[in-house]
């Protein structure tokens, strides 16, 4: 599953924030490959707002 960032989290409450720091993602742009898991996909849907997602 790649991930990319596609939106700023200025001004975002602070748990997506936090969300999408722990998916690795710093800048907008950024982009991470990581393996699909339940618990990916649980991050993911919290900001899905926020970033691009390729399966």
């Amino acid at each position: 599953m790649k991930i990319t960032l596609r939106r700023s989290v200025i001004g975002r409450p602070q748990n997506q924030v936090d969300t999408v720091k722990a998916l690795g993602l710093r800048k907008i742009g950024d982009s991470r490959e990581l393996p699909s898991s339940p618990a990916l996909r649980g991050m993911v849907r919290t900001v899905e707002h926020l970033l691009e997602v390729e399966a």
